[in-house]
Formats: structure tokens, sequence, C-alpha cells
């Protein structure tokens, strides 16, 4: 008895404590610059969900659990603090907490922050242009592409949203994303094999990056990368030390919805935590017919602090997803069938079916160690890796038949399967010549990379840093049969010396994300073409910068070697079989700037840079699905030379960045879509010695009046961006590799295609009542040029004229947002709301060499979150 008494008491002296121990924490969230209140700013107390929110005049009251502890206070647009409290002899207040203004990313990279080059990481100044993750997921979850979280920044283009979920393109300063480099947690994601950036294997960035920070022109990157127009860096989520997380739920137009869930274990006394993300996302159609979509997005990261020397971070991330696709069309066929029409799609058995169907998977790891070796001398390591698996279905074979439908060209497949059967031999087996089946393109790869970064503040007023990038890539590319549509076999006319011409394939393999990942067709069962790819590459750079309080120079340098080699298990055209001789390429750029800060206020800056950079493999090999052959004459290396300026202004509540650029792009590979040919075969121009010149001016700024209750920002850019010089040329036949033309084409004075050269923009942000406001973005595309077609120049030059691409009609777009948050309970609740082109004005994104991409009408979500 004394026993249980004694328990008892103990407890109830533990209870009294604990509430004995709790206390009050109240103080106001002031702007420091415009020294006016800011309404709705987050306070949470540290390794706890419990948090509040400030009221209208900047005010808060928090009852905190323990007698001693750390709150964090937070602003979108503001840079965030951490201030200790103590109530252990009663309630505190802390007054007033001013927060400045600061696009600073450095507050949520809490690992490899060596690793990531930021702007802020260099006192010279850049381009730059940062948007933080509450913005991202307010505005670009969902039903909104990814690419469209930067579309309101300089220079910036966003097109083929129209296309499919996670079909859009990105153009920066008139370079598409094979000439932007795009970083994820500072590690490259262009392909190595062409540079592109399949937008749609990055779905769930929305919902896991913490930050996009667009650098345009030279950027901060000390590596040898892509960065022709610039560097888009993707800061992702990982292992949060704050404890806490929230759970949306999110609908939008054609059935779109999409589920997410999200918790951080916060930081633990033995230095341990974890975060985890997932959620599932699906919809009817994307905009036009026949563009339906799903997919699921996940995110696991685990840190551990052991010390404060050290601190290690593991996480994985993946979006695997599938999406019906929409192409370019012939204007005349949206004139005939609306501009919703997708020539892709049909039905089948009485269900939507296409013949375009994008399917991947591509999970991604790595392991971040930050090592605090002594004041001033910081090492960052990531060892990263990749394991890309799916590809997109097409179709195989002559026998695809198309019906006019309900004011709609559709593919009949009901009655390509009807016609597969009633020609079939008498085991059901189907041929090239008068069959139609779906198949897929796949690419397999593995992707390694070790990246170590060096950071040295020893000396006074000299930063230096040194580091080494390795990445080895393994690519397979093959096609396998996905759908006979009725038949029990298919015949194809393959070149493959291992197999009978007469072999026939009877295995169907899904096109779905997460199949991909383990069942795919065995070499005996691959058709057309396969071949794997092997790209090695190792570099080093380093960087030195000399800043004192109003000047600042830098100087930073990168070389790197890269090897290419292909292995082909068919005989495609000739010399498609057994490795291929292993081709080496050599790279360096070298960078340079110096600033000067005239007042507080006023600053300038100037950098110019030198690339030489290898080529990309498809540009190596001159039929790289069917041959080892290399492009004769050896492709060199591009020379990119890039030259810039910028005048900064800040004041307590205007700021204003100005910036030129010139960049001149000589000795360059183009490779591009040709004709169709009468046979239905597709062809590729190449060109071997293209020029182009990128020169600009481009502008942004901020205003945010005192009080801080609405806020306005803009931008422009002013762009000029032609072809130079005379590059000769060959048309290829892509089934055959026979060349069908050669010659050289002018392109002095042609202006360069696929991305507005004119843009403005302005958005505002207004609060309306505590916790309720809007935002509002207008912007206005002009100046924008269709595909360059190598023949049409070349027959102008002939005629003694300078050939110019069509011209398309100039655009302007609003969007809009409502937001509104309150507390429920002790925590957050948020609705938001969307609406994309609010007045659904028609317009033309782009032209390439199959037809126009339509722009996307009207659409809308709105969702509701859960934050605790």
């Amino acid at each position: 008895m004394k026993k249980i008494t004694f328990l008892f008491v103990v407890i109830l002296m533990a209870v009294v404590g604990e509430t004995f121990a709790q206390g009050v924490v109240t103080g106001t969230i002031f702007d420091s610059e415009s020294n006016g209140p800011l309404p709705g700013a987050n306070i949470v107390e540290l390794r706890t969900s419990n948090g509040t929110t400030s009221d209208f005049d900047g005010k808060f009251s928090l009852t905190v659990t323990n007698p001693t502890g750390t709150i964090n206070v937070s602003y979108v647009g503001f840079g965030a603090k951490n201030i200790a409290y103590d109530v252990t002899n009663g309630d505190q207040d802390l007054g007033t907490i001013n927060l400045s203004l600061d696009n600073s990313l450095e507050e949520i990279i809490i690992v490899g922050s060596g690793i990531v080059d930021l702007a802020e990481d260099r006192r010279t100044p850049i381009a730059v242009s940062t948007v933080k993750g509450e913005d991202i997921q307010l505005k670009a979850a969902g039903n909104v592409e990814f690419t469209e979280t930067i579309k309101n920044t300089p220079s910036v283009y966003v097109s083929n949203q129209a296309g499919g979920f996670g079909d859009s393109q990105i153009f920066l300063r008139g370079f598409d994303d094979t000439n932007t480099a795009v970083l994820l947690n500072g590690q490259p994601i262009n392909s190595p094999e062409d540079g592109r950036i399949f937008w749609s294997n990055w779905a769930g960035m929305s919902d896991v990056a913490n930050a996009v920070q667009v650098q345009r022109g030279l950027g901060s990157s000390k590596l040898a990368i892509s960065s022709v127009g610039g560097t888009i860096n993707i800061i992702s989520k990982t292992t949060d030390q704050k404890q806490g997380g929230f759970v949306r739920f999110l609908g939008g137009n054609d059935s779109y919805i999409k589920t997410t869930a999200s918790y951080n274990s916060g930081l633990s006394d033995n230095g341990w935590a974890f975060s985890v993300l997932v959620d599932h996302w699906q919809g009817h159609r994307k905009w036009a017919e026949g563009t339906a979509g799903g997919g699921q997005n996940y995110l696991f990261s685990v840190g551990y602090k052991p010390n404060d020397k050290n601190t290690f971070n593991f996480l994985v991330t993946g979006a695997p997803q599938w999406h019906d696709q929409s192409f370019s069309q012939d204007l005349e066929v949206f004139e005939e069938f609306g501009a919703k029409q997708n020539r892709n799609s049909g039905f089948l058995n009485g269900e939507r079916f296409t013949e375009r169907r994008n399917y991947y998977h591509k999970p991604v790891a790595n392991l971040n160690w930050d090592f605090n070796i002594q004041d001033g001398l910081d090492l960052s390591t990531v060892l990263y890796a990749s394991w890309g698996r799916g590809g997109g279905t097409g179709g195989l074979g002559r026998g695809r038949v198309r019906v006019n439908d309900n004011n709609n060209e559709n593919i009949d497949f009901d009655q390509i399967v009807e016609n597969n059967i009633a020609s079939a031999d008498g085991n059901g087996f189907g041929n090239f010549g008068s069959s139609y089946i779906r198949r897929s393109s796949v690419n397999n790869h593995n992707w390694y990379g070790l990246l170590s970064s060096l950071n040295i503040e020893t000396v006074e007023n000299w930063t230096f840093n040194v580091g080494f990038d390795a990445r080895l890539y393994h690519g397979d590319h093959f096609r396998q049969v996905n759908d006979l549509l009725g038949l029990n076999g298919f015949t194809d006319n393959f070149n493959n010396a291992n197999r009978p011409s007469d072999y026939v394939f009877t295995e169907e393999f899904e096109a779905d994300p997460w199949s991909a990942l383990f069942d795919f067709a065995d070499e005996e069962n691959r058709t057309q073409f396969d071949y794997s790819e092997d790209i090695n590459y190792v570099g080093g750079f380093g960087q030195a910068e000399y800043a004192t309080d109003n000047f600042a120079v830098f100087l930073q340098a990168a070389v790197s070697t890269q090897s290419y080699q292909r292995e082909g298990r068919f005989t495609g055209t000739g010399n498609g079989l057994g490795k291929s001789e292993k081709l080496n390429k050599t790279g360096y750029n070298v960078k340079g700037g110096a600033s000067y800060n005239i007042t507080e206020q006023h600053s300038v800056f100037v950098n110019a840079g030198f690339f030489s950079r290898q080529p990309f493999l498809d540009n190596v090999f001159a039929d790289i699905r069917n041959s080892n052959d290399l492009v004769d004459p050896e492709v060199d290396n591009e020379e990119i030379t890039s030259f810039e300026g910028g005048y900064r202004f800040k004041s307590n509540n205007f700021k204003l960045n100005f910036d030129i650029y010139r960049t001149e792009w000589a000795n360059r590979f183009l490779s591009t879509n040709g004709p169709e040919l009468t046979n239905g075969d597709f062809t590729t121009y190449r060109l071997t010695s293209i020029a182009q010149i990128h020169q600009g001016a481009e502008f942004d700024f901020e205003y945010r009046p005192d009080g801080g209750r609405w806020r306005l920002r803009g931008y422009g850019s002013l762009g000029n961006w032609k072809f130079d010089g005379t590059s000769p040329f060959t048309l290829a036949n892509d089934q055959t590799a026979a060349i069908i033309e050669t010659g050289s084409v002018n392109l002095t004075g042609t202006k360069v295609g696929n991305a507005a050269q004119t843009s403005f923009g302005v958005g505002g942000y207004f609060d309306i009542l505590h916790n309720l406001s809007v935002d509002l973005d207008y912007n206005v595309y002009t100046d924008l040029y269709g595909f360059v077609d190598p023949e049409d120049v070349a027959d102008a030059a002939f005629n003694g004229e300078v050939y110019q691409a069509e011209r398309l009609p100039s655009y302007d777009l609003v969007d809009a947002g409502v937001t509104y948050k309150f507390n429920f309970g002790e925590n957050r609740l948020t609705f938001r709301g969307n609406v994309k082109n609010l007045f659904n004005s028609p317009y033309i994104g782009q032209l390439d060499s199959f037809g126009y991409f339509l722009g996307v009408g009207r659409t809308w979500n709105a969702s509701l979150s859960y934050k605790f």
C-alpha cells in the first residue's frame, strides 16, 4: 500500500510540476524596414507541434509546454529568427521582434550547405530570383505545372503546359532545358545523354521543395555544367529540426484530386530526426482531351547530428507517375475540332485509350555529410544515386485507323482490334504490314555521383573553395510490346542477327511506373532497337573571392573530362553490334567578376565567363539508335562567351534590380525534327556549326509599403536573340539512317524561336482581413517566334533573303489566388484557391516542326491544409 501511495504522489508531483512549468510567451512581430506589423507570422515552439500566428497588429500569445526553450518566428519573404524564452518565474513578454526582408535560402538548408551553390554564398552579385517553399505549395501544388513556380521572373518562359501532366518546358534567356542547368540540392539532374529535363519525372517537387532559386546567365555554380542560359537550383526538404507536419486535400478541374501527408519528428536529444511525406494524385485530364494522369510522391529523410562538428543526412525521394499526352497539331485541326482536340487519343471498349502514354519512376537517394573541421574550414560531401525506369508508348505497325466521331478526330481502337483479329494468321499472330499494336520505348538508367566541396575562410577578407565532382551513368534503350490489341502475337521486321526474322512477340509489359521498376523485356523480347550508353565524368573546381565592406572580386574555374561509349545488341544499319570506341572530351570554364557598393542603397557589378562545353552523347554518334559510328567530322566542344552587368537599389520598402547581358554561343551542334516522309518515317536535321547571340536587358522590383498589408512586385525582359553565321546540315531518315539531303544554311539575322523575347509582368498581394489575403499576377508575352526550319532557311538564302520563322501572336494572362488561415484548436488550417488564366484567354504557346501548341484555358484548384 505504501508503494502505491508513494507512486501516486510521484505522479501527482510530476503532473503539478508540468502544470506549473507551463507559461505564456507574448510579443509583436514587425517588418524591420517598413516598421509595420506582420499579421499571420508563424510562431512555433521548437521540438514541439505547439504554435500560433500573429494577429492583425502583429501580436501573438503562445502557451509554451516547457519552462525554458526556443521559439521560431517566420514569415514568407523574411528571414526567420530563433528566440530563447524563460517562463520559470512567470509569463514573458519578448517585446518587438523585427524580421528583415530576405531572399536568402540559408535558413532552410539544414544539410549540404557547402554543396548547394546559392547566390548569397558569394559577395559578387548575379541575376537571381528566389521562390520560397510556402509560395510554391500555395500556387503550384496539384494540377499546376511545377515549372510555373518561376514564370513570374525576368527572362523565363514556360510553354507546352497543355501537352499533359508534367510535359511543360522552360526557357531561360531564350535557352531551353538542354542548356539550362537544373540542380537538386546542388546535384545535376539534366540527362547526361542530351541535357533534357522531363518535368513529369519530378512531379512531386511542388510538395518537397523548400525553395527554387533561378540564377540567370553565369550564375554562382562552380561545376562545369550546361548553364548557358542559367541555373535552376531546387532545394528540397530534408530532415526538419522542428517537430510537426501537415495533411492537405486538394481538388481541381476535370476531376483532379490530390492528398498529401507529411510528418517531422524534430531533433531528439540524442541527435536523431526523421521526416516523411507521401501523397497520391489523379486527374481525368490535364486540359486537352485524352490527357489523364496519376501518380504518387514520396520522401523519407533521416538525419543524425552526433556533435557540433558533424551532421549526416540520408534522403530518398521519388514521384512515380503516368500521363497521357497531347502533341502539337496544325491550326486547321484545332479550328475544325476544337482547342482540346488530341489526335493521339480514342476509345477502346467504351473507355478512353491513347497511343501516347508516358510512365516513369525515378527514385533519387543521397547521403550528405557536413563536417565543421574548425572555425573557417568546412567540408561538405554528398554521395547520390538515381535509378530511372520507364518510357513512353507509341504505335507500331501500319494498321492504325482514324475516325471522325462527335466532332473529334480520334484513333478508332475498337476497329483496330477488329482488323487485327481479322487479318491475323491461324495462331492469332499479326505483323507490321497489316496490324497495329502499342509498344513502349524504354529508357532505363543507373546514375551515381560523388560531390565534395571544401570551404576555407581562414584569411581575412578572403574566401576559397575547392572541390571535385564525379558521375557514372549507364543507360539502356529499347522497345518492347505493351498492348497487342486483340492479337496473340506480333511479328516485327527488326534487325537482329541473333534472332530469326519471323520471331513472334507474345509477351506484354505494362505502361505503369511501379511495374517498370522490375518488369521489363529481356533481350529476347526487345524490338526495333536495343543499345546501352556509358558516360563517365570527372571534374574539379575552385573559387577565390576577396571582399571588403564596399568591394568584392572573384575568380572561378572548373575543368572536367567526359567519356562516351555505346554498346549495341541489334545489327541496326550495319555497325550496330558490340561496343563502340570510347571517346573522351575535355571541357572547362572560367568565370570572374567584381562588385562595388556605391552607398548602402546603391551597388553595381559586372561578370564575365567562357565555357568550353563537351557535346552531348546523342550528338556524338551519327545514329545513336542503330550504329556505333561517330559523327564525321568529329563533333567539337561548344564555346560560350558571356558578359553581364547589373545595378541594385534597396531602401526601407523598395528594391530594384536591373541587368544587361550578352551571350555568344558558337560552334553549336543542333539536332532537330525534320519533316515526316510519305511512308510515315520521321527525319532529323543535323547542323554542325551553329552560332547564336542572345542579348538583352531585364529588371524586377518589389514594393512593400509601411504597415505591410499589401505588396507589389513586377518584372520586365527585353531580348534580342538571333542566329549568326553559316552552318552545314544533313537531313537523315530516323528509321534507315539514310542521308536524304545535304547542304548549308546561312542563319544570320534569323530570330531564335520557341520563347518570348519580350515579356512583362506585375503581381500583387493584399491582406483583406486578418488571415485573409488575395494575390494576382498579370503577364504579357510578345516577340515570340516559331520553329526555325533549316530547309526554309536554305531556300530563302538561295533567293538572297533572310529567313524569319513565323511570328506568333502576343498574349497576356491573369492568374489569381485567395488564402485564408485560421486556427483549429492549437493548430492551423489553411484554405487556398487558385485560378489560372482567369479570363480563359486563347493563345498559342509554341510552334515546333510538327505544329502548334495551344495554351491552357482556365483551370482551377482548391485545397485545405491542416498543420500540426
